[in-house]
């Protein structure tokens, strides 16, 4: 059982062994190596990236640790927000164009099956507890990382599941191997054409504002709201490690057709925002040879996955699935009222 040893932020919840807390400044240094140590952490989970989250958001972002001892078992960002009299807690939130977050865990690739489920349950229930205990929300909704594949400890304590899905790309294989998994009019495109007919630079900070901008247009032509700003990802290329916030941009004929901003962690690139229909009369298949060249780089600096973020549309599924990819599933995990299940609608809008 858990048991509760404070009554603020600093709250410290010990569920049979496994101490979930608050991080404290010395965990925070620390945080990122969490991530990257983890098989469920991504870009999205690093300190950096929830701050600029929060700020935006106007939200306060809770980073749970959990310890058996002085060991490490996993870490757990959530975000809380308020309106009103009701509270509710996100991890990822909606309106920002994050699909999966969730608890990462650490330390239990070596453990027999038996530990390791009985580690991730604790940790689990113990952040929750402290999210139950700390926060007392009306709502809460959890997006797992396709690579978190046991759902149980959120059934067992009382949430509701629903199945998302995503495409991810081997890396590992190298580009000739690669090439060959592309369906027919993928490889053509990529192979046939002309060099001279564009270009696809590395741009930086400075092509934020075209690419956010391109994307808010097409879906504007389409009555979708875009929430997602320049300002928001300008401040996340500024303030995460250098190269994790990368922008590529495709010309032709000297004007903008199209662009792609990815982010990356250890092991893999995320196709984050972009790939939107061309701007212009360009008739080239420049997404196309954008993916190309994201891939391509991603392998040349040792990249293991590319996730191409989101298969839950059937038009962008049709154009993602002839890269070869893998189709992974995660799980949408939500507890609260029914009236508070209505703000889910929000992560309807996540492709």
């Amino acid at each position: 059982m858990s048991s509760i040893t404070d009554q603020n932020t600093n709250v410290s919840i010990t569920n049979r062994g496994i101490e979930v807390t608050a991080a404290d400044a010395d965990q925070r240094e620390r945080w990122n190596g969490f991530v990257d140590r983890s098989a469920q952490g991504s870009a999205f989970h690093y300190d950096e990236f929830l701050d600029v989250v929060a700020d935006h958001l106007d939200a306060t972002v809770h980073r749970l640790v959990g310890f058996k001892g002085q060991e490490p078992v996993g870490i757990f960002p959530v975000f809380e927000l308020r309106k009103g009299i009701s509270t509710a807690v996100f991890s990822p939130p909606p309106d920002m164009g994050l699909s999966q977050m969730g608890p990462a865990m650490l330390n239990v690739d070596k453990l027999k099956r038996r530990k390791a489920e009985k580690r991730r349950r604790r940790f689990i229930g113990g952040a929750l507890d402290w999210i139950e205990d700390v926060v007392d929300p009306s709502y809460v909704h959890v997006r797992t990382h396709y690579r978190h594949q046991d759902h149980r400890p959120f059934v067992w304590n009382d949430f509701d599941l629903s199945p998302r899905y995503t495409y991810v790309l081997d890396l590992t294989p190298g580009k000739d191997e690669i090439m060959t998994e592309f369906s027919s009019d993928a490889r053509r495109n990529v192979r046939n054409t002309d060099d001279d007919a564009f270009e696809i630079e590395e741009r930086g900070i400075d092509a934020v504002a075209d690419i956010v901008d391109h994307l808010r247009r097409r879906h504007e032509e389409q009555g979708i709201s875009y929430p997602v700003t320049a300002d928001f990802v300008s401040d996340l290329y500024r303030n995460l490690p250098d190269g994790t916030v990368r922008t590529y941009v495709c010309t032709v004929d000297g004007s903008y057709a199209s662009g792609m901003i990815t982010l990356e962690d250890e092991t893999s690139v995320y196709r984050w925002q972009g790939g939107a229909r061309p701007m212009g009369d360009v008739t080239l298949p420049v997404n196309d040879l954008v993916d190309w060249r994201v891939i391509s780089d991603a392998i040349d600096r040792g990249k293991e996955r590319y996730d191409l973020i989101g298969a839950n549309t059937p038009q962008l599924c049709e154009y993602k699935s002839k890269f070869g990819p893998e189709l992974e599933s995660y799980q949408a995990a939500e507890r609260g009222t029914r009236t508070m299940r209505m703000v889910s609608r929000l992560y309807q809008r996540l492709r």
